[in-house]
Formats: C-alpha cells, sequence, structure tokens
C-alpha cells in the first residue's frame, strides 16, 4: 500500500497523540504504520518564528489536520499556505469551544471549505488515516516518463559503514534500487544502494512514500536539504524567473522593484530580488522577474509559493509558474 503524508498544523506536538516521534529538526516527523499501511505527520516545530518550516510541512503533504484553539494571525496565515500549497483535502478540529460557524468565513471561496470539521478523538482519528492509506494504489504505470522518479531531498546524515542516507518524499514517478539518479543543483551522479518505507527494505517506490534512501558515489556534504535527486530529465534548474504571479485576496503590498521575495519549492526556500514588475491593470497578477541567490530546482509548470518575511502578520503573498 502506499504513505499518507499529513501536514499537521496549529498545535505544537499534537501529532504525538497519533503517531511515534522521528526526525526532528525544525520540522517534526511522526510514523504511523499497522501492517502494510503507513502515515507520516509533518508538524513544523519552528513555525511561526521561522516561515520556512510552515512551508516544508506543506510542501510535502497531501492532507493537512488544523487544530485549532485560537483564532489569530498564525492561524490565518497557516490557512493561506495550505491553499498556495494546493492541499484540498483536510480536516479541522476546534478547541476552546470554538465554533464551525467561527471558521467557515475563513475558507470560503478557497480549496479549503471542503475541509471536514472532526471531533478531537485521536483514537477515530488515527483509525481514519490509516484507512485512507490503505486505499492509496502504488503507481503501477508502464509510461516511460511515469518511471523516471524524483526526490526532493529534506534530511540526510552519514550511516557508519554504509555511507550517505537522504529522507523525502517521492514527488513523482518510481525510483528503483541501484538506479542511477542526478544530484541537483549540480552536475554529480549517485546510485541508489537501499531503498527504506519506515523501516522495511523494498526494491522499489513510488510516488507519495516516504522514503529512507542509501547512496553510492556521494558524500553526505552534496545532498543537503532542498536537493533534489531524480532520473528525470524534465527537472531543471533556474536562476531567473519570469512568468506572471497571483497574489491571494488577503495581501495588500503591491509587489515592487527592489523587493526580496523567498520561493518556496519542493524542499526549496531562496532568496530572490524583484527586477521587474509590470500588470495589465491588475497588480495582485504582476509579471515578475526575479534574480535568485542560488538556482532553484523544478519542472516547467510547478508553481512555487512567494513569501515576502517583510509582510507583518501575513508573508504568504501568493505563487508563481516556474518557466
Amino acid at each position: 500500500m502506499g504513505n499518507l503524508t499529513v501536514a499537521v498544523l496549529g498545535k505544537q506536538g499534537y501529532s504525538s497523540s497519533l503517531a511515534k516521534k522521528g526526525t526532528s529538526t525544525d520540522i517534526t516527523l511522526y510514523n504511523l504504520k499497522k501492517g502494510e499501511n503507513t502515515v507520516t505527520l509533518v508538524e513544523p516545530t519552528r513555525y511561526p518564528d521561522r516561515m520556512a518550516p510552515l512551508f516544508y510541512a506543506c510542501s510535502i503533504a497531501k492532507k493537512a489536520i488544523v487544530v485549532i484553539d485560537e483564532l489569530n494571525s498564525t492561524l490565518g496565515e497557516s490557512l493561506v499556505m495550505l491553499q498556495c500549497c494546493n492541499i484540498s483535502n483536510g480536516y479541522f478540529i476546534l478547541q476552546n469551544y470554538i465554533s464551525p460557524d467561527k471558521i467557515l468565513p475563513l475558507v470560503k471561496n478557497t480549496i479549503l471549505e471542503n475541509y471536514n470539521v472532526i471531533a478531537d478523538d485521536p483514537i477515530a482519528l488515527k483509525e481514519m488515516l490509516l484507512t485512507e492509506a490503505e486505499k492509496i494504489t502504488p503507481g503501477t504505470s508502464t509510461k516511460v516518463e511515469d518511471s523516471l522518479g524524483t526526490v526532493p531531498v529534506d534530511h540526510a546524515f552519514n550511516v557508519k559503514g554504509i555511507g550517505a542516507v537522504i529522507l523525502g518524499v517521492v514527488t513523482k514517478g518510481v525510483i528503483k534500487v541501484h538506479s542511477s539518479m542526478n544530484v541537483l543543483p549540480g552536475i554529480k551522479t549517485t546510485q541508489i544502494r537501499s531503498i527504506q518505507k519506515h523501516d522495511d527494505n523494498f526494491d522499489l517506490s513510488s510516488e507519495g512514500d516516504r522514503v529512507g534512501l542509501a547512496l553510492k558515489n556521494i558524500k553526505v556534504g552534496d545532498v543537503d536539504r532542498g536537493t533534489v535527486l531524480t532520473s528525470d530529465p524534465a527537472v531543471k534548474s533556474s536562476k531567473q524567473v519570469k512568468a506572471v504571479a497571483s497574489l491571494v485576496n488577503y495581501w495588500t503590498l503591491p509587489i515592487k522593484e527592489g523587493m526580496v521575495l523567498h520561493l518556496g519549492h519542493w524542499m526549496q526556500v531562496l532568496n530572490s530580488k524583484v527586477e521587474a514588475v509590470s500588470h495589465d491593470g491588475d497588480w495582485r497578477k504582476p509579471k515578475l522577474t526575479l534574480s535568485l541567490e542560488k538556482e532553484i530546482i523544478h519542472r516547467p509548470g510547478d508553481l512555487a509559493v512567494l513569501m515576502y518575511l517583510e509582510g507583518g502578520k501575513l508573508r504568504v503573498a501568493g505563487t508563481i509558474e516556474l518557466p
């Protein structure tokens, strides 16, 4: 069966009532397993002090659990991030006597209005998540393009006697043991020594799977967070982005030349400077020219999230299509 990755927002440590705590840095992973069914819960540990953990948690998730015990700007920012990351499937858990009618106006006319309000019952929620994971069918396509796998790295470390090991989620395609993969950015390649999913060994892994990969011919310093392993020739590097952005309705500040924006894509959050701005009468749809501090790795047409760290109570500005 497949793996379900879920962003858990709003209450630090809530996932401990659902699953076993695993890797913890600025994001914390929790692992739930029953038979062949697995669920990975991701919490943005260092949010709201830092924006990147919130983006990372939402970027790798297919579903969200939002625990609401207070109506504040942090909740609002989290909801906007879920919208920009296109997380259309999720649950609201309401605490402190907050009623659903207080939440509905916040998500009206967004993809979040399809979220279900559920009881604060960890036992029942755990079973619901495992049931959803059971319904996920691993990729079985025979198309060449569907067999070209891509794994953005979220953690990397060295294991004595094995070498470099990375953790990540297969974002597209299929990866196999002994496959050769490009290490981007750069020109290095690596070979997959072994694949683990929730501590079990597998010969292959498909889209949505949470994996640990032992790698050959590469050092751990070459595969830190943001690195992308891929066999897909369509995946590219860009250091300049020229495209039309879409700013969220709550955003009140027009984008101007000279502003420093952060682009979030996969497990990358990169600085960029606005070199040029133009629009056809709608400042919420500006055409931007962005010069990036480092190369961003992506497929043509992927969406990146725009963040402005000086934005005050809302730091999520919108999205932009990568060339």
